[in-house]
């Protein structure tokens, strides 16, 4: 079926209504659980041979985490959709006011494919959650994941409700040209832009989920053993191709040298001697994000790791120190297992450094310090992040994830996912047995001496 065909219909199927009912919507998110945990296995597969993601990687950050964010949704779902009331000003006597939500129509969906499971699914909930007809873009660069998403949804699904369409850049071309009632895209700055060009061209609202360097920053009062240990995770989870994974470490001069020395350990502790001899490693998603990532590291300045394998696509878990600014390293998000070491001697410095560059998508900081932390909460821009852990913050469906700035724009997550597919209607049932006559022409002194007593 051709793309314009694919709209088309949908925009027909969501105007029968049957997409509307909650109880249609909980059917369609039961149905979407059950058809994951049936075929589990061949999306773990479908992990493995995009990405080498082991069962286990598979399922804390791409099966589970979709799991509990549809028994989230299903749970509150019935609330999201009712009235919510809301106070009437006295001059609206006698009124009732309240907020519905409205699906939008037909969405587009556009996933990356770091996480390629986890990051389609999760807006899709939304979507269905919402009222919505869907159109899921995979990407092209995890084939396999592409294909048992595929298969999965046309079995769960019918096209004019949910669809979706593989392939590259020419598929993608085509669903931009196509008029959305709204457009979800999760991937790199340069994609996000033509995105929301094109958007523009029908008025279409846009979330964007993009990235950046997030940094990590380690001060002298932090518990170094600990912030080691959680720092190694956050860098090696999925080898680093994690949009919000800390892409830089900043760190007390002071301190360096010995908590450089714990995340060596516990790289070594979680991964091996050699990364490269781990059956279980992640590894690049291809041979061009390999060769770029490989690009970024200057032995010169390597202290841990630095070596890859290209028949395989892994790269060592690698630290680079004495690391400037203007480094190579430094001009672009790493996306890999590269971490780079800038050492400051000052928290003003370290601040001035972040506050210098694009909005983080994410932002980690490793201290005891309460001033300190507060500092970095109010007053250094970023999309959301941790005090003394990295990654988790979007592990949960009760809080909105997403970008500021530079790293993106619009939350989703649990009900900001609900909000985000769904428009807020305002409204105001007036009663018909009282008229108040002071806002009808002609106005008199009496008239304006009532609006000016109510609005003030």
């Amino acid at each position: 079926m051709v793309i314009e065909n694919i709209v088309a219909k949908q925009r027909a199927y969501f105007l029968t209504g049957k997409t509307l009912p909650v109880a249609a919507r909980k059917a369609a998110l039961r149905k979407l659980r059950a058809a994951i945990l049936s075929r589990e296995a061949e999306i773990n597969a479908a992990l493995k041979a995009d990405l080498n993601k082991s069962a286990s990687e598979s399922y804390m950050c791409e099966v589970g985490m979709t799991l509990a964010e549809l028994s989230y949704v299903e749970r509150h779902l019935s609330r999201w959709v009712s009235r919510h009331p809301a106070l009437t000003p006295l001059a609206q006597f006698h009124a009732r006011s309240f907020t519905i939500h409205n699906p939008y129509g037909v969405v587009l969906i556009m996933s990356p494919w770091n996480y390629p499971f986890m990051l389609t699914m999760d807006p899709l909930i939304g979507a269905l959650a919402a009222g919505n007809c869907v159109v899921l873009k995979p990407s092209a660069y995890a084939p396999a994941t592409s294909a048992i998403i595929r298969e999965l949804i046309s079995g769960c699904f019918p096209p004019e409700y949910v669809a979706v369409v593989e392939g590259g850049r020419k598929e993608n071309q085509t669903l931009l040209e196509q008029r959305f009632d709204y457009i979800f895209f999760t991937g790199g700055v340069t994609v996000g832009r033509e995105v929301m060009r094109k958007a523009a061209e029908h008025l279409t609202p846009v979330s964007l989920e993009l990235g950046g360097k997030s940094p990590c920053i380690v001060d002298s009062t932090a518990k170094l053993d600990l912030a080691a240990k959680r720092l190694a995770f956050g860098k090696l989870l999925n080898c680093g191709q994690t949009c919000v994974a800390p892409d830089y470490l900043l760190i007390d001069r002071n301190i360096k040298d010995e908590f450089l020395v714990l995340l060596k350990k516990y790289i070594t502790a979680m991964i091996g001697e050699d990364a490269l001899q781990n059956e279980k490693y992640v590894r690049m998603v291809s041979r061009r994000h390999y060769d770029r990532v490989m690009g970024l590291i200057d032995p010169a300045k390597t202290i841990f790791g630095g070596k890859g394998n290209p028949d395989t696509l892994q790269i060592q878990p690698t630290i680079l120190d004495g690391v400037h600014a203007d480094d190579p390293v430094m001009q672009e998000e790493i996306f890999g297992p590269v971490l780079p070491v800038i050492a400051y001697d000052t928290m003003d410095e370290a601040i001035d450094f972040i506050g210098g560059r694009e909005h983080p998508l994410a932002l980690y900081l490793f201290s005891e310090d309460r001033s300190v932390q507060d500092r970095f909460l109010h007053s250094v821009p970023f999309g959301g992040g941790c005090i003394n852990d990295t990654i988790i913050h979007l592990a949960t469906s009760r809080m909105g994830f997403g970008g500021v700035g530079h790293s993106g724009m619009g939350s989703y997550h649990g009900k900001k996912s609900f909000d985000t597919f769904s428009h807020e209607k305002s409204i105001v049932h007036k009663s018909t047995w009282l008229d108040l006559p002071f806002r009808y022409m002609p106005y008199t002194r009496a008239k304006d001496a009532l609006v000016r007593f109510f609005l003030k």
